[in-house]
C-alpha cells in the first residue's frame, strides 16, 4: 500500500519517526567524529610532534579542501603563490668561544729532523692549528677556619676584666651556621636542581663518586634553612611585579606531600606571576592547595594594570566587581584550539583558515615592534589600524563556520572559545606593553614542569614553599642578565649581613653587584 493513501494521522506519525531517526542518525554521526577526533588528538600528543609551527603545504590544504574559504579571491592567491625553495649553506663547526683560557700544546718534529739534506737547517715557515676541547670536573676544596686564641699568662686576665681572658675572633656570619655550607656550595647544589633538573638523590650519588659525603636530607634541609634567611627578598619580588602596568599569570600542578588534612596523590598547584617595569621584569612562583579564585585575589592584591592570562574561568571570578584590574586574553590558546583541529579534522581547511587570521595578527605585531622609530602612541595606532580590519573579518567568519560546525567537534569547541573570549582576546590593542597572547607566563613555567618530570613531587608544604622561592630568584635573575649561580652565590653571601630592611633592596637582581 502507498503511503499516500494512509490516513493524514498515520503520515504524520510516519513523518515524526523519520525525522527522530534521522535526528538520531545524526546525532550518532556528530558524537562518532568527537570521539573520533578525540582519539586522534590523543595520539598526537601521545607520539606526534609537539610544534605548533604550521607545515609548509598550508596554502594547499586550504585550496584542495571540500569546504569553502574565506573568498575567491584568497582562492586565487593560494592558488598562485608559491615559496622560493632555499638551502641553508654548511657552516661548518663553530668555534670555541674566545674567553676560555687556552693552553699551548706544542707538537714539534725532531730536532735531527730540522736539518736538510744540503746541510743547512730548515726555517719555520708557518705552523697548522686545531683546538681540543679539555674538561676537568668541578673543583672542590675544604676551607679550613683558623682563629687564634690569646690570653695573658702573666695576670690571667685579672689585670683586665672588662675583657674576656680568653680572646678570639668572631664566628664570620654564616647563610646556614654550623654547616659545611658555604655559598658557593648552596649555589651549586641549587642551580643543578632547578635548572639542569637534578634532584637530590643524583646530586648525592654524584659527591659520593668524588669522595664527599652530603645527604639529599641535608641537602634539602640547606634550602630550607636559605629560604627563610632570603624571604624578605622575595617579599620584595611581589612588590616589585604589582608595580608594573601589566601581569601574566598561569598556573600548573604540582604533587606534594604531607599537606595536612589531603591525600598525598591528590593535586596542589604552582602559580607564576610576571609582571614589574618592561625594563626590570621578576617572576614569583607560588605554591598553594588548590586552583580557586581566592589565589589570584591573594597574589593581585594592590595591584592596578592589565592581567593577561589564559580562558581559564577563575580569573574571571577573581575580577568580578574589581575595577583596578582589565582582563586580557591569550591568542596562542585560541590558535592552539584551531591547530588541534587542523591535526585530527578530515576537513582541516576551516582551521587553517582560522590560524590564517590569528597569524596576520602576529605578523602585523611583529612588523611593528621592529619599527623602532615608533613613539608608544604611534605604534597604539599604527596597531589599531591595521589588525582592526583582521579582526572584523575573523569574526565575521567565525559566526558564519560557527553555524555549520556542531559545537562538539574540536573545529566547533575552537570557534565556540574564540567567540566566547573575544572581548577578552581584543583587548591587547590598547595598552603598548600588552601582547597578543601570554606566552611570557608559559615560557617561565617551562622550567619547572622540565624539573617536575625529574623530581616528580615536594615532599612537604615547606620544601614546595622554598621552591618556588629558589626558582623565583633564579628565573629573575635569568630574566635580567644576570647568572643565576653567580647572583645565588653573592645573595647567599650578603644576606647574613643584612640587618635593615631596606637593605634587602641592594640584593635584587637589578642592583646587586657581582
Amino acid at each position: 500500500m502507498d503511503v499516500a493513501e494512509l490516513p493524514a494521522e498515520v503520515q504524520e506519525y510516519i513523518r515524526s519517526v523519520e525525522e527522530k531517526a534521522e535526528q538520531s542518525v545524526r546525532s550518532w554521526e556528530t558524537r562518532y567524529a568527537s570521539l573520533e577526533e578525540q582519539y586522534k588528538l590523543l595520539l598526537l600528543q601521545k607520539f606526534g610532534r609537539k610544534s605548533e609551527k604550521e607545515s609548509d603545504d598550508t596554502a594547499q590544504q586550504v585550496l584542495f579542501d571540500s569546504e569553502p574559504c574565506a573568498s575567491a579571491e584568497q582562492a586565487v592567491e593560494q592558488a598562485t603563490t608559491v615559496r622560493s625553495h632555499s638551502r641553508k649553506s654548511p657552516q661548518g663547526r663553530k668555534p670555541i668561544d674566545e674567553s676560555i683560557p687556552r693552553e699551548n700544546v706544542i707538537i714539534d718534529i725532531p730536532e735531527d729532523e730540522k736539518q736538510c739534506g744540503c746541510g743547512h737547517m730548515m726555517t719555520r715557515i708557518g705552523e697548522e692549528t686545531s683546538e681540543k676541547l679539555q674538561v676537568i670536573p668541578p673543583k672542590m676544596w675544604v676551607e679550613r677556619i683558623v682563629r687564634p686564641k690569646y690570653a695573658c699568662k702573666s695576670c690571667e686576665g685579672s689585670g683586665d676584666e672588662e675583657n674576656p681572658a680568653v680572646r678570639i675572633a668572631d664566628v664570620p656570619a654564616s647563610i646556614i651556621p654550623k654547616s659545611i655550607a658555604t655559598p658557593s656550595l648552596l649555589s651549586f647544589i641549587i642551580t643543578n636542581k632547578f635548572i639542569d633538573h637534578l634532584p637530590y638523590y643524583r646530586q648525592e650519588k654524584r659527591f659520593e663518586r668524588i669522595g664527599i659525603h652530603i645527604s639529599r636530607q641535608n641537602m634539602s634541609n640547606w634550602q630550607q634553612a636559605a629560604y627563610e634567611k632570603i624571604r624578605p627578598l622575595i617579599g620584595l619580588i611581589h612588590e616589585h611585579i604589582r608595580s608594573g602596568p601589566v601581569i601574566n599569570m598561569d598556573e600548573t600542578p604540582v604533587q606534594v606531600l604531607g599537606e595536612p588534612e589531603r591525600k598525598d596523590t591528590q593535586k596542589s598547584y604552582m602559580w607564576l606571576t610576571r609582571g614589574g617595569p618592561p625594563e626590570k621584569p621578576a617572576f614569583l612562583y607560588s605554591y598553594r592547595e588548590t586552583r580557586g579564585s581566592e589565589h589570584i585575589k591573594d597574589l593581585l592584591k594592590g595591584f592596578t594594570g592589565y592581567l593577561q592570562v589564559d580562558g581559564y574561568e577563575a580569573y574571571t571570578t577573581a575580577l568580578r566587581g574589581n575595577d583596578t584590574v582589565t582582563l586580557v586574553g591569550c591568542w596562542a590558546h585560541a590558535r592552539r584550539k584551531f591547530h588541534e583541529a587542523g591535526k585530527v579534522s578530515k576537513k582541516s581547511g576551516s582551521a587553517q583558515e582560522g590560524m590564517k587570521f590569528i597569524k596576520q595578527l602576529y605578523t602585523i605585531e611583529s612588523r611593528l615592534r621592529e619599527d623602532k622609530k615608533l613613539s608608544e602612541a604611534e605604534f597604539l595606532e599604527n596597531r589599531k589600524v591595521q589588525v582592526e580590519p583582521v579582526l572584523h573579518s575573523f569574526k565575521t567568519w567565525l559566526l558564519n563556520r560557527g553555524q555549520q560546525v556542531p559545537p562538539s567537534v574540536l573545529l566547533g569547541k575552537a570557534i565556540h572559545y574564540t567567540l566566547n573570549e573575544w572581548e577578552n582576546l581584543v583587548r591587547y590593542l590598547g595598552s603598548p606593553w600588552l601582547t597578543p597572547d601570554n606566552n611570557a607566563a608559559e615560557r617561565a613555567i617551562r622550567p619547572f614542569v622540565l624539573g617536575r618530570k625529574n623530581w616528580l613531587f615536594l615532599g612537604s608544604p615547606k620544601g614546595a614553599e622554598s621552591s618556588c622561592g629558589m626558582y623565583s630568584l633564579i628565573e629573575t635573575a635569568n630574566a635580567n642578565g644576570v647568572n643565576p649561580n653567580d647572583y645565588l652565590r653573592r645573595v647567599f653571601e650578603e644576606a647574613p649581613q643584612v640587618k635593615v630592611s631596606d637593605n634587602w633592596e641592594t640584593l635584587l637582581p637589578w642592583n646587586i653587584s657581582l
